[in-house]
């Protein structure tokens, strides 16, 4: 458990926050769809999501971010997902419980991602995610805030500089061994969320996160 007395809590945002896979899957079955290929089962795809484009299409149409024609094929892919990228995705069941908790307490929270504000903005604002009653987010740093995403820590700290608290005094939680390495970098406590996509680097448990959380309430017992 911590030493330091802890006053933020951040969040990763696709897999750990919000699932986000389904919508993101979709995208990918549409641009399938477009070459004549049928669709891939959620499941068969679902822990690639966190790497977004990167992952997906490397996944799900043999396109490798070496390929020559990447960056045609994101902006292809990037496109169907702008257009519907709230359709199925919500917070993780036990999330709107945790936020609430958090602010009852006086603690303040935020999202480090590295979806870029493109999609993140619109995505947010289509959750109600920061509106009264919903979630007060205290910041929101993006893929393409800082100069270098995750797994830098600059954009965790960036955040820590915005809301004015040490990172010593923050916690971070993410899905990905990305998240628990930029945390790490940046002196947060850092925990890996096993209810989200994990990616396929390494297993959780080798990640070296301070601790590995099932559900959002287990974050709790870090305040403490």
């Amino acid at each position: 458990m911590p030493e330091a007395i802890i006053k933020a809590v951040l969040f990763d945002l696709d897999g750990t926050l919000a699932d986000t896979a389904p919508d993101l899957v979709g995208a990918l079955n549409r641009l399938r769809h477009e070459e004549n290929l049928a669709p891939l089962p959620l499941e068969q795809l679902r822990r690639f999501a966190s790497q977004g484009a990167r992952g997906l299409l490397r996944e799900g149409m043999g396109i490798p971010q070496d390929h020559p024609e990447y960056a045609v094929w994101a902006e292809r892919f990037l496109q169907h997902y702008a257009r519907s990228l709230c359709v199925s995705t919500a917070l993780f069941d036990g999330m709107q419980a945790l936020l609430d908790d958090l602010e009852q307490r006086g603690l303040v929270w935020g999202i480090v991602t590295n979806k870029h504000s493109r999609f993140t903005t619109p995505l947010l604002q289509a959750m109600k995610l920061g509106q009264s009653g919903l979630g007060e987010i205290g910041c929101v740093v993006c893929g393409d805030t800082t100069a270098n995403p995750k797994p830098a820590p600059d954009p965790i700290l960036h955040a820590c500089t915005t809301l004015g608290i040490p990172p010593g005094q923050s916690i971070y939680v993410g899905d990905d061994v990305r998240d628990i390495q930029a945390g790490r970098s940046a002196g947060c406590i850092t925990l890996a969320a096993a209810w989200g996509y994990l990616g396929c680097d390494a297993p959780i448990a080798e990640w070296a996160a301070d601790g590995i959380i099932h559900q959002p309430c287990e974050i709790l017992d870090w305040l403490d």
